[in-house]
């Protein structure tokens, strides 16, 4: 489950890169709505979100760009932004015109990565209304109390963290399979691990060995990206280059 950065490098580059990774053997794709205070991104992420918005990308061009390749698309695409996009992009409407706009723009569900369980019975009601997923996150540092509430809360798939802090990669693979066991037993909603997953031995030690049942691999992707911009090569073809690398981890159970 790759996630890009909508508007990074450009905002035309955006759709280009959704078709690219489709091609490399993504089944799900985060898209992240550049936002001026990143929540728990790490530098990579951070800086190509505040390149994207230096370069004019809104909220409302991610969606326009998503929406012009939909058609195209056969796989799951995820908006994840601040649920301070969230309202304002609301206007009067409320979160049902956030979701009817999302929806729209062709998108399969949303993570709202700063939505509190408390304060999210309306958005996960106008979520369901427009037939959208909601995935609230879970960390390391989460009570198991709680952590079955978010669980139950969240539809499409359940957002696990590998880890505590900001995004960014890692150098040991993560170790998730007694949370996963746990959270099995509360929900039967897949299981998407993210934060520092960042190789294909990650993806195989998230997805096999810890039997989650998606990888979820952002600074990793996006630093190829960067890299490919300084070299003024192509960044939806290393996008794509990546994730095909990346693959093979992804074994059927």
């Amino acid at each position: 489950m790759p996630f890009i950065c909508g508007g990074f490098p450009t905002v035309v580059s955006t759709g280009e890169t959704l078709l690219a990774i489709q091609g490399a053997g993504a089944s799900i794709v985060e898209v992240g709505i550049p936002f001026s205070d990143p929540i728990a991104d790490g530098p990579v992420i951070a800086a190509a979100m505040h390149t994207a918005l230096a370069a004019g990308a809104t909220p409302g061009s991610v969606f326009d760009a998503v929406a012009s390749v939909r058609s195209k698309l056969s796989i799951g695409v995820v908006a994840m932004c601040s649920i301070s996009i969230v309202h304002r992009m609301s206007g009067t409407g409320g979160p049902a015109e956030f979701c009817g706009l999302a929806s729209r723009a062709g998108f399969d569900g949303l993570i709202i990565p700063d939505m509190p369980l408390e304060e999210s019975g309306a958005l996960r009601a106008a979520a369901a209304a427009a037939s959208l997923s909601l995935s609230l996150l879970i960390a390391p540092t989460t009570p198991p109390e709680r952590a079955a509430a978010i669980a139950r809360a969240s539809t499409g798939f359940v957002y696990l963290l590998a880890r505590a802090g900001i995004t960014g990669e890692s150098g040991a693979p993560p170790d998730i399979r007694d949370r996963v066991r746990v959270l099995r037993s509360v929900t039967d909603l897949p299981i998407a691990c993210g934060f520092g997953i960042s190789t294909a031995e990650h993806v195989r030690a998230v997805v096999s060995a810890g039997e989650a049942d998606a990888a979820i691999i952002g600074s990793a992707l996006i630093r190829r990206q960067t890299e490919a911009v300084t070299r003024g090569e192509d960044a939806s073809r290393a996008a794509a280059e990546f994730v095909r690398s990346l693959a093979a981890g992804c074994s059927p159970k």
